[in-house]
């Protein structure tokens, strides 16, 4: 359970990332800024409490793995692993879409080889995500963990795909539901950015897709609705999904794209555009006045 001091860090550090991965798309001229401003609060509750996880050994076999299907929000979540220890902040907010940088416009394992996988197509990484999952529970079967270590149980290691909404349009995102609902996969998180934007426009403009939850529940899957910003929701969300043994788990997660910038918030022209220097100063400034009201708030 989350008491208030932890509700506050992490309140912070969703700020600070907020504020760095503005830095970085200033710097780069280029990227996503609605959808990792959106993400900041559930990236920093994953890896700040809820991931197991060690920055200092990535390819520890005992981990809990993270996919990002949708990578073009790369932004939040390089900016929540160096944050975390596992990349330089300074670096990432200097080289981000640079030509030879780890951090790359989608991830890119070759670069940074703390990712579990590479984004390619949307709507790719639920399917990457069931196969992880399944791999471990095969091997757990046999014995060994997916990494060929021994003594792990498979109820303890649980894999994390997050996706967008947008990216639901694409079939191959319900070909990974529809098996991972027939496999049973209780290790299999999913979270959707249900932010009802995608770049040309409003979701259920483009592509409607109400009743949302009726169309997972359809596969087999466990089923949550919630409020993305919400660190207790988001913590008591998680851990009922880790409870639900015989079904993969969805997480339908309501954010506000842009989530802290005013200017930003709620508009679908922000999905895949960086801020210019003037409007990086207003959001930073903003942001910066944010977090100085959650200390006071807290005091």
């Amino acid at each position: 359970m989350l008491t208030d001091q932890k509700i506050k860090e992490l309140e912070l550090k969703a700020n600070e990332i907020r504020e760095t991965l503005i830095e970085a798309l200033v710097e780069a001229k280029s990227g996503h800024t609605a959808g990792p401003l959106g993400m900041a609060d559930i990236f920093t509750a994953l890896y700040f409490h809820i991931l197991k996880h060690d920055p200092m050994h990535p390819d520890w076999p005992e981990r809990d793995r993270l996919v990002l299907s949708n990578g073009h929000i790369c932004p939040v979540l390089y900016s929540a692993m160096a944050h975390a220890g596992y990349a330089d902040v300074d670096e990432f907010k200097k080289t981000l879409r640079k030509f030879g940088s780890k951090f790359q416009g989608h991830p890119h394992r070759d670069f940074f080889p703390a990712l579990e996988t590479s984004s390619g197509p949307l709507g790719s990484g639920l399917s990457q995500a069931t196969g992880m999952a399944l791999a471990e529970r095969i091997n757990y079967n046999q014995g060994r963990t997916l990494d060929q270590g021994k003594g792990s149980t498979f109820g303890d290691k649980f894999i994390y795909c997050l996706m967008s909404d947008g990216e639901l349009d694409c079939g191959n995102s319900w070909e990974g539901a529809m098996l991972a609902g027939k496999e049973k996969l209780g290790n299999l998180i999913a979270i959707v950015d249900r932010n009802n934007i995608q770049i040309d426009g409003f979701t259920e403009d483009i592509m409607p897709l109400e009743p949302l939850s009726d169309k997972w529940q359809a596969w087999n899957w466990h089923v949550q609705e919630i409020d993305g910003h919400d660190f207790r929701a988001i913590d008591e969300a998680v851990n009922r999904a880790k409870a639900v043994f015989d079904q993969p788990s969805v997480i339908i997660a309501r954010t506000i794209p842009g989530k802290g910038v005013k200017e930003f918030e709620r508009k679908y022209e922000w999905h895949g555009k960086p801020p210019n220097k003037e409007e990086a100063e207003m959001a930073l400034a903003e942001l910066r006045t944010l977090g100085g009201k959650i200390r006071s708030e807290h005091e």
